[in-house]
C-alpha cells in the first residue's frame, strides 16, 4: 500500500523539547525524508497584544501555511504554554485561505504516560498496538483529565467530541518503526475533514 507524505507543523515546548523535535526531524531525515514533509516554523514573534482573531488568522495562514497535519510533542509544561495553545487553536481553525488540519498528539517519555486513544479505527489499532484485544471508551471529562495529566485542555475538550479524531499516541510507540508514523499521519490527514473542532475555549494569554 502506497502512503503518501504530507505537510507536518510540529508544535512543542522550545525550552524543554527541543531534542524531541530535532530526533523527529532526524529520523524522517534518515528515512530519505519519507515519513513527512517538515512544514514547522517559529510562532515566537508574534505581537501578543493582537487581537485573537489576528494572532489566529496569522499563525493559520503565516505560519502553518499549507500544512495538513499538526503533530503536539507533549511534555511536562507543554500545557501550559500560550505559544502552544495558539498553535492548537489554529491548527483546528478553518480558514479561508488554509483550512483545518489534523492533529496527532505524542506524549513524550518525561509524561510518564503510558496511555494513548486511537481514534482512526481498527487500521491504527492493529497498526500500532496489535498486542491489544480489547479497548474501552471514556465520555468523562475527569476521566480524560487522569488519564492524560499533562494534555493541554484544548485538546481534552476535543477528546471528548464524538465528531473530532485526535490519537494520542506515545514517543516509544510512534517511533517504533517509520511505518507507524507515516501510517498514523496518513490516517490523520484523511480524518481532519469530517472534524468538528470544539473551539470554545478562548485562546491563553498567559503561560500558566
Amino acid at each position: 500500500m502506497i502512503i503518501n507524505k504530507h505537510k507536518v507543523f510540529i508544535s512543542y515546548h522550545h525550552a524543554n523539547d527541543q531534542g524531541y523535535k530535532e530526533s523527529l526531524l532526524n529520523w524522517n531525515k534518515d528515512n530519505n525524508n519519507d515519513i513527512f514533509i517538515d512544514a514547522s516554523v517559529d510562532t515566537g514573534d508574534i505581537d501578543e497584544n493582537l487581537p485573537d482573531h489576528i494572532i489566529r488568522q496569522k499563525i493559520r495562514d503565516e505560519y502553518l501555511r499549507d500544512s495538513t497535519v499538526t503533530i503536539l510533542l507533549v511534555g511536562t509544561e507543554t500545557k501550559n504554554r500560550k505559544h502552544i495553545d495558539w498553535e492548537i487553536f489554529s491548527s483546528m481553525f478553518d480558514g479561508q485561505i488554509n483550512k483545518k488540519s489534523g492533529v496527532l498528539v505524542i506524549q513524550l517519555p518525561s509524561t510518564g504516560c503510558n496511555t494513548y486513544t486511537a481514534a482512526h479505527g481498527e487500521e491504527e489499532k492493529s497498526a500500532l498496538y496489535p498486542e491489544v484485544d480489547s479497548w474501552i471508551s471514556i465520555t468523562k471529562k475527569s476521566d480524560y483529565e487522569n488519564r492524560y495529566p499533562y494534555l493541554p485542555q484544548r485538546i481534552i475538550d476535543n477528546l471528548l467530541k464524538s465528531d473530532v479524531k485526535v490519537s494520542v499516541a506515545n514517543w516509544h510507540t510512534i517511533t517504533a518503526s517509520p511505518d507507524k508514523l507515516k501510517l498514523v499521519i496518513d490516517l490523520t490527514f484523511k480524518g481532519k475533514e469530517s472534524c468538528n473542532y470544539d473551539l470554545s475555549q478562548q485562546m491563553k494569554r498567559a503561560n500558566s
